[in-house]
């Protein structure tokens, strides 16, 4: 495990539920310049994701190897960092989910992460532009926003 990972790992003395998205996790598993300012909004915080997390990470972490940014070891490593972080997935209402994804013009998936925010009132954590937009026209909490 990478050293950094540790700390994000080792949560004590949870004090909220937090919806987060791999735009939001991926900085931590690949080192980048964001992940201090992740893993603060994060510290003692549960954190809570669609069932198709695990799904984006991998399609992420391949989208990088394509592009020659990680080779297949570094993959590899980062989806298994990936393991260990402690989440739990949770179902979407699908149908709630299109109608906000025809709303906003996103896809199925970007839309399941607005779906569980709102159904369950929880603080949302993206780095993506469009989901942060709509998850502002929905009255979402986005955590790391400047008021």
């Amino acid at each position: 495990m990478f050293p950094y990972l540790q700390n994000f790992v080792h949560q004590y003395n949870v004090l909220m539920n937090i919806l987060i998205d791999a735009s939001a996790l991926l900085p931590i598993l690949i080192d980048k310049p964001e992940k201090k300012h992740i893993i603060h909004l994060t510290r003692n915080c549960s954190l809570l994701a669609p069932f198709i997390l695990p799904l984006e990470i991998g399609n992420a972490l391949t989208r990088l190897h394509k592009r020659r940014i990680l080779n297949e070891q570094e993959v590899a490593i980062a989806f298994n960092d990936f393991k260990k972080i402690p989440l739990r997935l949770v179902n979407a209402e699908i149908e709630t989910a299109l109608s906000i994804a025809c709303r906003y013009a996103l896809n199925a998936g970007e839309a399941y992460y607005l779906e569980i925010a709102v159904r369950l009132n929880l603080p949302f954590l993206t780095l993506d532009r469009s989901l942060k937009k709509a998850a502002a026209d929905l009255k979402l909490r986005l955590l790391g926003e400047q008021k």
